[in-house]
């Protein structure tokens, strides 16, 4: 799931960005109204964080923009403004909810997952939260907790990103290229060996200590999940 954040406070926006990313989002931050309300109006985002006071072009008429062009994504208006006409302007203005700084990043977080809960269509809601299977693998998507053969397997983020793109894509290869474009985003070849050594990390806590590999190398290709006994 993808966040935007829109916050001209440096420090403030790279907290929130950093425990989103730590939590398996995939995080977009502006730090001007510009470039805030360009990302707004041209990209899709599973919800979105914005603060009223911007440089540029103000919170609340960016949130009025998306909203005049029929863009749903969840708002949640993050502000120091704290009194009661503060909250119901931003809120008739388009936002979602309203969160009064400081703030902590518990809260911001449980509002968010809920705002994305509230706005997820039942079906994909509940695609969203089915448990993923192959083999003895197990997959929580919205928990974020894999087993094999029962036994629990702690995952970083983009090891559990991966390893649910290889599980939903299970029997397909999938190349590099993709998998650059699925978890790190990148359109471009950036010239490292970043996705082996994701792959390396991921194969060594999903198949190590399993006769059978599930992880497998198609050389010139891609990687492939595929149940070999």
């Amino acid at each position: 799931m993808k966040i935007l954040v829109i916050e001209d406070d440096e420090t403030i926006a790279d907290y929130i960005a950093k425990g989103f990313r730590e939590s398996g989002f995939t995080v977009d931050v502006a730090r001007d109204g510009f470039e805030g309300s360009e990302l707004a109006l041209s990209n899709i985002y599973s919800a979105a964080v914005i603060d009223i006071m911007l440089p540029g072009i103000d919170g609340l008429t960016i949130i009025e923009d998306m909203r005049k062009q029929d863009i749903k994504t969840p708002v949640l208006i993050l502000s120091a403004r704290r009194t009661v006409d503060d909250r119901v302007q931003g809120l008739r203005t388009g936002g979602d909810d309203y969160l009064v700084k400081p703030f902590s990043f518990s809260e911001l977080e449980a509002r968010i997952e809920a705002l994305i809960r509230r706005g997820t269509p039942e079906k994909e809601s509940r695609n969203a939260r089915e448990t993923l299977h192959f083999a003895d693998l197990e997959l929580d998507p919205w928990k974020h907790e894999v087993r094999r053969g029962g036994q629990v397997i702690s995952l970083q983020p983009k090891e559990f990103s991966l390893l649910e793109y290889m599980v939903r894509n299970a029997g397909r290869v999938v190349t590099k290229t993709a998998i650059l474009e699925a978890i790190y985003e990148y359109n471009f070849d950036p010239q490292t060996n970043v996705v082996d050594v994701l792959v390396h990390r991921l194969r060594s806590k999903v198949d190590k200590d399993f006769s059978t590999k599930l992880i497998h190398t198609i050389r010139g290709a891609g990687y492939v999940l595929r149940h070999e006994p």
